[in-house]
């Protein structure tokens, strides 16, 4: 997996965790405070709509079964986009004014409007535990590259150690030769 793509990943777990917080308080909110929410989470739609475009064209670039891997995880994510927004419709509309608040309140309205919060604080949950299992990810692959530049840094030191140990075979090989041929010559005379 590319490092650009879990860093999008990441990015969008945690703009995920602030949307179903934000659609959770919706229908608390009236008026103007409502409004600025409900656009609020319309911009956090559009941010993340983005960054799953960015996901998508790495996912693209990656072949073999990673490819498949995080194309299975993207289909998740934008899945749970879709829920986002219709969770936010209902939001909207839930408590929107004192009639309608006590009718959700006296039918299964209610406890359906209680259950949705309940997913929504799972998904949350959910969202952090993800959102910390990548930041767990990043860091290994951070060590990891640490490590390895610090063996490329010792075989680059260990290299330059041969290199000087070949020159200087080659020069006792060329005093060898010189010594062989002067004790030839002497032989001979």
């Amino acid at each position: 997996m590319t490092e650009l793509f879990s860093h999008y990943e990441q990015q969008f777990g945690n703009l995920s965790a602030e949307i179903t917080a934000k659609i959770c308080k919706i229908p608390n909110l009236h008026g103007e405070a409502k409004r600025n929410t409900v656009a609020d989470v319309e911009r956090s739609f559009e941010e993340a709509n983005e960054l799953l475009e960015q996901m998508d064209l790495e996912a693209r670039e990656i072949t073999g079964p990673e490819k498949s891997k995080l194309s299975n995880r993207l289909k998740t994510y934008k899945n749970e986009m879709k829920k986002f927004k219709d969770d936010l419709k209902k939001a909207r509309i839930a408590f929107s004014d004192q009639e309608g608040r006590n009718e959700l309140l006296d039918s299964e309205d209610a406890h359906n409007s209680e259950d949705q919060r309940t997913r929504l604080l799972d998904n949350t949950e959910k969202l952090d535990r993800s959102g910390r299992r990548l930041e767990e990810g990043y860091k290994m692959c951070v060590e990891t590259e640490q490590i390895g530049v610090d063996i490329l840094d010792n075989l680059y030191r260990d290299r330059e150690v041969i290199d000087r140990s070949r020159e200087r075979l080659r020069g006792t090989d060329q005093h060898l030769s010189k010594s062989s041929r002067v004790l030839s010559a002497m032989m001979r005379r």
